[in-house]
């Protein structure tokens, strides 16, 4: 559990008021984290939400908790705010900051990833709740692998594997689910659409499961039948670019050092320009978090963190292959926790 003192001496802050909902569920454990805000003083830490969570606040919170009247929520901080105060520069909102100002005497400091930086690192309950979300989307996988047939729609796909989540115990999809077919697939961020399956195709889903507030990420490719040759080379590129860089993840590993390894093979390959964003970033209360594994991270990994490893490559007007598994890094290396094949198939 995170101390007071961890979170104030970096910036001698005399108190840190924390709005970014993960952090708040984080220090809390307040599952509507979106009404609530914590301040952190020398004293302690103050859950502040409105009379409207009043009985699932004292549930569920395991900091100590006060209650305001809903039209006063917002302010509520600005009574207790006092000296030197940190503020989450990334998520507060400028207007409510000046609000806060004129309500308090207080010095506001902006800060970045003070709490973020203790995220990274999971505790074994909550690697218990993504290795859940992980399990749920890996049976996604298997079920939803009969829906995809020439003349199927994205959006259908999509549909039905939120749906199947849902059913298996997800509180929703991690994110907007990507089905990406053909041409499509040169998009890394086509979610689904209108366009329909057709016979030899690439299909590249991206999705993941939202378990007690965790989440996790995966993404398969599979050929609808037989492909073009220049399609299967392409997917076996990628593949070989995702199993020899997850065979170096580990603690110690830094995530410029593994976005070059995966970058370094599709190169060889022929396909260094066609991978056109980072290898991958830490997966928790948020879907991307830290650390980041890309070619301008400074972040080095350790024992306890959990990251995607998804190299891809995209070309326009023939399609594209993505590989993601989601990795808990361990004393001994890494435990990849989507277990779904990634051998070459066709449907």
């Amino acid at each position: 559990m995170i101390k007071p003192a961890d979170l104030l001496e970096a910036h001698s802050l005399d108190m840190l008021l924390v709005t970014k909902p993960a952090n708040v569920r984080y220090l809390s454990g307040f599952t509507s984290p979106e009404d609530g805000q914590v301040v952190v003083s020398a004293e302690g830490m103050l859950l502040l939400t409105d009379s409207r969570y009043t009985v699932q606040a004292e549930q569920e919170s395991r900091i100590p908790l006060r209650i305001f009247r809903q039209e006063d929520k917002r302010m509520a901080p600005a009574d207790l705010l006092k000296g030197r105060v940190g503020v989450e520069a990334q998520h507060m909102n400028l207007a409510y900051l000046e609000a806060l100002k004129e309500r308090s005497a207080a010095e506001y400091v902006p800060t970045q990833g003070l709490v973020e930086k203790f995220r990274q690192v999971k505790s074994p309950d909550e690697i218990e709740k993504i290795r859940a979300a992980a399990a749920l989307a890996d049976r996604a996988w298997s079920h939803v692998l009969s829906y995809l047939k020439p003349g199927v729609c994205e959006k259908d796909i999509a549909l039905e594997l939120e749906s199947f989540m849902r059913r298996q115990g997800a509180e929703d999809a991690a994110f907007e689910i990507i089905v990406a077919s053909g041409e499509r697939g040169a998009m890394p961020h086509g979610v689904a659409s209108s366009k329909k399956l057709a016979r030899g195709e690439l299909v590249t889903l991206d999705f993941g499961a939202l378990v007690e507030g965790y989440h996790s990420d995966m993404t398969r490719t599979v050929a609808l039948g037989k492909t073009s040759k220049k399609l299967k080379q392409l997917y076996h590129a990628v593949l070989e670019a995702q199993e020899e860089t997850l065979a170096q993840v580990g603690p110690g590993k830094s995530g410029k050092e593994l976005d070059a390894v995966a970058r370094g093979v599709l190169q060889e390959k022929g396909y260094g320009e066609y991978f056109v964003h980072s290898l991958g970033h830490g997966v928790g209360l948020a879907v991307h978090e830290g650390p980041s594994l890309s070619a301008l991270s400074e972040d080095v990994l350790a024992l306890g963190n959990v990251v995607t490893v998804e190299p891809g490559a995209y070309v326009k007007g023939l399609g594209g292959v993505r590989i993601e598994d989601l990795v808990l890094v361990t004393e001994s290396g890494q435990e990849v926790l989507s277990k779904s094949s990634k051998s070459w198939l066709e449907l």
